[in-house]
């Protein structure tokens, strides 16, 4: 198999500007599927703190966030992250995304999905993964399917987008092994 495209990691605090400057430039893209999170979250100082958010939440295994860069230049291209953590007898979590909207339809979110599920099962052995995407936007869809993630049912009047509460595809993969 050749060399990914693209690769994930852990945002750093030097990673603040050009995330508000992602989602300052895709707002309109995004809004158009996801809650919008207010105008004080496309800030530089609203993504810093979310940043040094995020570091805790991971160290208390709570959330885990990642940025998506292309190998090429190294620029941040989107984010992906694992919330709703849940363990003990669950060991779930689910997965949420979002690319710059110049990059969407080269395949990037499937290796980047590929990669957060495989850390996500080798390293943190979670037993499953959900992800939810609305119908209207079935390159989503198709992104968890190609990642290897199965249809589920639908979530009736689940997320409340843009004033109208929507349905989402609910979509899950498990943990192929069987020593979680």
């Amino acid at each position: 198999m050749s060399e990914s495209n693209v690769f994930i990691r852990y945002p750093e605090e030097s990673d603040a500007a050009e995330l508000a400057a992602l989602y300052r430039r895709n707002r309109a893209f995004f809004e158009l599927f996801s809650p919008a999170p207010g105008n004080e979250f496309y800030t530089e100082e609203h993504q810093l703190e979310s940043i040094r958010t995020s570091k805790a939440h991971h160290a208390n295994d709570t959330r885990y966030s990642f940025v998506i860069c292309l190998r090429a230049d190294e620029s941040i291209i989107g984010s992906i992250g694992l919330s709703f953590v849940a363990r003990g007898v669950l060991q779930s979590c689910m997965a949420g995304f979002n690319l710059d909207q110049a990059h969407n339809g080269k395949g990037y979110m499937t290796e980047a999905l590929r990669q957060v599920v495989r850390y996500a099962f080798e390293e943190l052995r979670f037993h499953r993964i959900t992800g939810e995407a609305s119908p209207r936007n079935p390159g989503s869809i198709r992104t968890m399917e190609k990642a290897g993630f199965h249809k589920e049912g639908i979530a009736r009047r689940n997320v409340k987008i843009n004033g109208v509460w929507e349905d989402h595809q609910v979509m899950a993969i498990l943990n192929p092994s069987e020593d979680i």
